[in-house]
């Protein structure tokens, strides 16, 4: 199968092992892109050449980064170099399971019939709040500003999800100069300001998997303070109040579209 409308856009940092893992992944489905862009976030010299190396294997267009910019930075310049009218975005450390094809050629007809869709996500860390089914093992999600749980608020994710190539017009590019946490957050809560509608496929684990050697162990710095991170019930209640306050405060108060 062939994509003739997507760009495989890939953030890497450090990990060129894994990336090749990728990488080989997608060439044993014999499925093809438009193009393949792999955005390089300053890794070590070491990494860089690994994966200049890969050109001799692999067909794919390559964005450097003279320093360590951040993961805003990465997935900015990495978009900028997409052509096509559709993005699969997907981190270095996941990798397609065998029939990935039909989901992806599936979300991708979701979005050519309904152009107010914003994206299609493939992955995700835990099951949507609000779904509301819709067709081919995708459904809607629908965000209620009514409800209490904290979980409705990642309507917009950066794990493995494709999306319109124009996402920055819409929603604006990623918050740089951030830590990773930060700009995820400020892109989830943009995406809920402008009203961003998109589909999770039901059965998410079984399009990608993510992994995580202790070679090439995930580059996601967690940069909480102790007592987000703690155990004990006052300390839960704390962190909830704490967080219900944060997200609805910065979706009703603030602006988040760089």
């Amino acid at each position: 199968m062939h994509f003739d409308k997507i760009t495989l856009l890939v953030t890497h940092y450090n990990r060129s092992k894994s990336l090749e893992r990728l990488l080989n992944a997608f060439k044993a489905t014999n499925c093809s892109f438009f193009d393949i862009v792999v955005s390089d976030d300053g890794s070590k010299p070491e990494h860089v050449a690994y994966i200049k190396s890969l050109h001799d294997k692999f067909d794919f267009t390559l964005v450097t980064a003279p320093k360590n910019g951040g993961l805003g930075n990465n997935i900015n310049k990495g978009q900028d170099a997409v052509r096509s009218e559709y993005t699969l975005y997907v981190q270095e450390d996941f990798v397609p399971l065998p029939g990935f094809e039909k989901p992806v050629a599936d979300g991708l007809r979701i979005m050519e019939e309904d152009s107010a869709t914003d994206t299609v996500r493939f992955y995700s860390y835990l099951n949507y709040t609000n779904l509301k089914p819709f067709r081919d093992g995708f459904s809607e999600m629908v965000f209620d500003p009514w409800s209490t749980n904290l979980d409705k608020f990642p309507l917009y994710s950066d794990h493995p999800h494709l999306r319109r190539s124009t996402f920055f017009t819409k929603f604006g590019r990623y918050a740089e100069g951030k830590n990773p946490e930060k700009t995820e957050f400020d892109m989830m809560i943009s995406y809920l300001q402008h009203k961003g509608k998109g589909y999770l496929y039901n059965d998410y684990k079984s399009v990608f998997d993510q992994i995580n050697t202790s070679s090439e162990p995930s580059t996601m710095n967690n940069e909480r303070q102790s007592w987000r991170k703690g155990d004990g019930v006052l300390l839960d209640i704390v962190r909830k109040l704490y967080r219900q306050v944060l997200f609805n405060y910065a979706l009703f108060f603030k602006k988040y579209k760089y």
